[in-house]
């Protein structure tokens, strides 16, 4: 039985600037606890950081830990991958405590919604079949009408 801490810098993990809008950090729980099921960080953003607008193949938990933040889902309109239009159908203000589950294939993006203030959730990814890989797809958009390019 493995425990670790989700406070602290400690571990701190850089994340792929491609798929924030500003600075963000992690921290890895699920290597720390070595869970096979689902995968587990503790995101950190920065002063109204927020994702990219992504998609995963599986089920998402966010949990709010600091803050407040929002969770946006967006609807999808036409066939091409890289080239579509978006329109946001629902927005959710997070605060501390607050829990939400996002659905696999669900269009979204999460994070800080004040540029003053730093927001931070724990992200459980629940893979999609044992033993598989949880994957996401990050795109460019405006955030309001339009996608332009996987990322």
């Amino acid at each position: 039985m493995k425990k670790t801490n989700i406070q602290g810098t400690n571990d701190k993990r850089n994340v792929n600037p491609n798929w924030f809008t500003s600075k963000t950090w992690m921290k890895v729980l699920s290597e720390k606890i070595k869970s096979k099921d689902q995968d587990i960080y503790h995101v950190h953003f920065e002063k109204g950081s927020r994702t990219k607008l992504h998609a995963h193949n599986g089920n998402q938990v966010l949990i709010a830990t600091k803050g407040k933040g929002s969770l946006e889902i967006f609807r999808r309109y036409g066939t091409s991958k890289n080239n579509f239009k978006i329109k946001k159908t629902q927005k959710i203000i997070l605060n501390e405590g607050d829990i939400v589950h996002i659905p696999a294939k669900t269009l979204h993006t999460h994070g800080s919604t004040d540029k003053k203030k730093t927001f931070s959730h724990i992200a459980i990814n629940i893979l999609p079949k044992k033993n598989s890989e949880y994957k996401t797809v990050w795109w460019e958009s405006d955030f309001k009408s339009k996608v332009t390019e996987i990322i």
